[in-house]
């Protein structure tokens, strides 16, 4: 019985299967590093919401559920970088952080730093893209 499973496997890796498309998805660096910014940002804007709270008297509902719901969608669009339309949501997603320094205007400065770290990985991107089509 396990060498049916390992048939099956094998047969998914050379087919481009499940288990062929997870090894596809795990060589492209640049989709690691964005997973990795969103990650990294997931914490900040999580970490801002009592920030905005007791320094900058921002409603708590209101700082919960903005940079909550930021944080919770930087971590869905970690998972949902295999579709190629996730880079561009990212993107705005970006924006969006950056807007929140209207709360606590320090966000205005991490957000951009985010941003330019997310604009590298799309360079990086494009470069390593570049070289594997070669």
């Amino acid at each position: 019985m396990s060498t049916d499973r390992t048939a099956d496997k094998t047969a998914d890796e050379t087919a481009g299967g499940p288990a062929g498309k997870a090894a596809g998805r795990a060589a492209n660096p640049a989709r690691a590093l964005f997973a990795t910014v969103l990650a990294c940002e997931a914490v900040v804007i999580a970490l801002a919401i009592p920030v905005a709270t007791s320094i900058m008297d921002v409603d708590a509902a209101t700082a919960g559920a903005v940079c909550g719901g930021l944080a919770v969608a930087c971590l869905l669009m970690a998972g949902l970088l295999r579709f190629p339309w996730a880079v561009a949501a990212g993107t705005v997603l970006q924006v969006l952080i950056i807007a929140t320094g209207v709360m606590v205007p320090a966000m205005f400065f991490l957000g951009a730093v985010f941003g330019a770290l997310w604009g590298t990985a799309i360079w990086l991107g494009r470069k390593a893209a570049a070289v594997q089509s070669r």
